[in-house]
Formats: C-alpha cells, structure tokens, sequence
C-alpha cells in the first residue's frame, strides 16, 4: 500500500514523460552490441565447453535472461511511445518484420549453405539441417507477431487487466502443454512459431514461440503506459526498481546452482521457459532499466549518441551480425578446419571484429535508406505538383 500511494505521487494522469527514453535506448544497445559475442561463442565452443566459465556466461547468462526478453521488454515500451498506433500502422510494421526476418534467413543459411555444399559436397552439415534453420523461428519472426498481436489488443481497445491476463493465460497454457511433436517436418517448424515444439531430430527451432513469450513484450507495453505517466524517473525507479532486481537476484545463484527452469540442460529450457521464469526476466527488465536510468545520468554525451544511434538502428545491425556470424563459422572456418571450434581468445576477436564490421556497414546503411527514402519523397512531390 505504502508503494502504491508513493507511486501516485510520481505519476500524473497524462503523459508528461514523452521524450526519447535514453535508459531503453541504453537497454537495447546493450543487448545488440553483446549478440556478435554471444553467438560467435555458441557457434565456436563444444557442448561441453558451454558449461562453465566465460562461455557459460555469455550463452547461458547474458545471452538468456539479459538479452531478448529485455530487448521484447523494451519493444512493449516502444509501442507507447510510437507515432505509429493504428492497427494498419502496426499490422504494417508486424509484416516488415517477419519479411526481414524470411530476408535474414535466405542470407545467413539458406545462400551460405548451398555455397558450403556446392564447395564440400557436405550433406550432413549443410543440407539436413537447412529447411529447419532457413524456416525455424527467430527473435524477429516474433518481434513481427507480438507487434500484429499487440496491435489488435489495442485496436479492440482491450482494458491493461484484460491484455495481461490474456498474455498469461497463453505462457500457462504453453507450459503446461510443452512440447509437441506433429511427427512433421513442416508441422513442427510452422507449429513451432507459435508453441515450443521438438522432435527426435534435434533440429526444430522454435526459439521464441508466441504462446510462450508474448506475455513479455505486453508486460513492457504496460509499463510503457506508466513510464510515460512518470514526472520524477529518479524517484520512480528508486520505488519499483529495488524490489524488481532482488527477485532475480536471488532466483539466479539457486536456478544457476541447481540447473532450474531456464538455466538447465538443452536450449528450449530457454526457449520455451516456464511461467516463473518470465516472471523473473520481467522483474529483471524492471530493475535492469533503474541500474540502466542511473548509467544514463552519468556517462559522457558521446557515448549517449552512440547508443541512441545504436538502438536506433537495431534491426539492421542484427541482421547483419548475423549474416557474418554463420557464414564465417559455420561455412568458412568448417570448410577450412573441418570444424567451427575456436579457442575463446581467437573466439572473442573474431566477435569484436564482426562487431566493428557491422556497426560500421549497418551506419552507412542508415545513410543510404535515409536518402533513397529523401529521393522517393522529392521524386513523389515532383509528380504531385505536375499532376
């Protein structure tokens, strides 16, 4: 009661925090600058090297509960402080996505692939597994489902109460479900964009269905409605911050210790993680933006440009890391070496330089569809006044 009547205090009944919101631009920059990192290390590290010291930590840790669902938290946030609010505009946006995310996948499996199999004659590497890595689920393929979804919740101007108990509803259902297996190929990469499906195989990647994760992107949405309601950040984060960061605090050394939920053996424990475990990331998005609010008051302008640029240009730098990432793991340094295992140090600057690459291809990117889109709008103006 006492946090309720305190948070009244900060809050005022319209939106008055409208601006560019630094701590999730910082909190989406954080997440894409660590991806080259966490998946040069998962591509070029055994199995059993995974499991423990610096490898364990980038893929288990940071690039588990620190690194999408804060990234879906901040897109729930992005929603409220769109222009774009229409369920046509978001229906737009949500099928640009998943047009990417099809682009993405022709580039960094489909097309690599075929070359690694025309240059080895490889099979097992490069054509078994390449419908279900050229079709299998991704965090963007999502990205474009939760924003159709979150679109139609707002169009069918759904209460907060409603649009939650909705998106929990369907992380219960698909964890009490789990896993399925439609005993197809096609069935289980299709099914599996909406629930965690597997199969003997081991191949299905059905990475983020939507059942399971779109509890988060909404959770962000509803905090979005509140931030933007925010007269004192500093106070407000202090309020919610605090009791959000010490639940995982205290779950992550235990579930770490004994392997629960998201931190046990095989990637859907991630994927397709239980409702206690997106409950805690929730918490942990909340209290990552305070620590995140703070950084932000103090690091120097530059960096602050930056990491607005950064977060401004997101999608472009992760679809081009990854381009980079498979190609030169799993075609280049396979056909050479005969494996895509590196030492970590090798490992490390091979991401740093993928990093360096891609920041610097995904600016000049920006600056080249920054004028084509200038051109298009010249070239249209000119026709309109010509009639």
């Amino acid at each position: 009661m006492l946090m309720h009547n305190r948070l009244r205090e900060v809050l005022a009944d319209e939106p008055v925090n409208t601006g560019r919101q630094l701590d999730v631009d910082i909190a989406k920059a954080e997440m894409v600058l660590m991806l080259p990192f966490i998946h040069c290390i998962i591509e070029c590290t055994s199995d059993e090297g995974l499991c423990s010291g610096i490898p364990y930590l980038f893929d288990t840790i940071i690039g588990g509960p620190f690194s999408a669902p804060m990234y879906l938290f901040a897109m729930g946030i992005g929603f409220v402080y769109s222009r774009k609010v229409t369920l046509l505009q978001q229906l737009k946006r949500g099928l640009t996505l998943i047009g990417i995310f099809y682009l993405n996948n022709t580039c960094r499996f489909l097309i690599p692939y075929l070359i690694g199999y025309e240059i080895s004659g490889d099979a097992e590497h490069f054509i078994e597994p390449l419908f279900y890595r050229w079709l299998g689920n991704d965090v963007l393929l999502f990205a474009g489902l939760a924003t159709i979804m979150v679109g139609i919740f707002r169009h069918l101007k759904l209460s907060d109460k409603a649009m939650l108990g909705i998106a929990t509803a369907m992380t219960v259902a698909a964890s009490l479900i789990g896993d399925v297996d439609t005993h197809s190929m096609f069935g289980n990469i299709f099914l599996g964009y909406f629930i965690g499906t597997d199969d003997a195989t081991g191949l299905v990647i059905s990475d983020f269905p939507l059942l399971t994760w779109l509890i988060i992107p909404v959770a962000g949405f509803l905090f979005g409605k509140i931030l933007i309601r925010v007269r004192d950040k500093d106070v407000f984060y202090r309020i919610v911050c605090l009791p959000a960061i010490a639940i995982p605090l205290i779950y992550f050394p235990i579930g770490i210790h004994f392997g629960w939920g998201m931190f046990g053996e095989g990637q859907n424990c991630y994927y397709h993680m239980m409702v206690w475990d997106i409950f805690v990331c929730i918490c942990l998005d909340i209290g990552m933006l305070g620590v995140l609010h703070v950084i932000s008051r103090i690091i120097v302008t530059e960096a602050k440009i930056f990491l607005t640029g950064v977060s401004a240009n997101i999608t472009a730098i992760y679809c081009i890391h990854w381009v980079f990432v498979r190609t030169i793991t799993n075609v280049i340094l396979y056909i050479k070496n005969g494996t895509q295992e590196l030492p970590l140090w090798e490992t490390m600057l091979l991401a740093l330089a993928i990093l360096i690459v891609t920041l610097v291809l995904a600016h000049y990117y920006k600056i080249l569809k920054a004028d084509f889109m200038d051109n298009r709008k010249t070239a249209y103006g000119k026709r309109c006044i010509n009639g």
